[in-house]
């Protein structure tokens, strides 16, 4: 018994149909994504130069008055409480701006001439913005 055996052929993939396929689904990717481009906005922070640093004045003047008749003036201690001392300690720490609002307060046990002396040497120099500050006893 002879068979007769013929040659076997390759099997042949088609890949035509896999491309075509694949193009498709890049081309409906493509159109339906949607591109959002988000807005920007260009900012320029300024640098600080720790070099120049410069002393603002005050906003305002403190004159307090101790029970012993010491006055300070913005928390610094005058050398001692004669009227010329309070005017030209007045004079540098408003550098000539008579505008700003001056709060004088006192020490329940100091005298009311000291708190006097200090409006007289205020109203001289020119400020008209002086007001007394009082502190209230907490109640026991």
């Amino acid at each position: 018994m002879k068979l007769n055996l013929r040659p076997r052929t390759q099997p042949e993939v088609n890949l035509t149909s896999l491309i075509d396929v694949v193009l498709l689904l890049l081309i409906f990717f493509m159109v339906s994504t949607s591109f959002v481009k988000q807005s920007q906005i260009a900012i320029r922070l300024p640098e600080a130069d720790s070099a120049a640093i410069v002393e603002e004045p005050p906003q305002k003047i403190d004159i307090m008055i101790t029970a012993n008749g010491t006055y300070l003036i913005n928390n610094r201690e005058l050398i001692n409480n004669r009227p010329e001392t309070i005017r030209n300690a007045l004079r540098k720490v408003s550098a000539g701006n008579t505008r700003l609002p001056l709060t004088i307060s006192a020490d329940a046990n100091a005298k009311h001439q000291h708190v006097v002396t200090a409006m007289d040497v205020a109203g001289r120099l020119g400020f008209t913005q002086i007001s007394i500050a009082t502190v209230n006893d907490p109640v026991e």
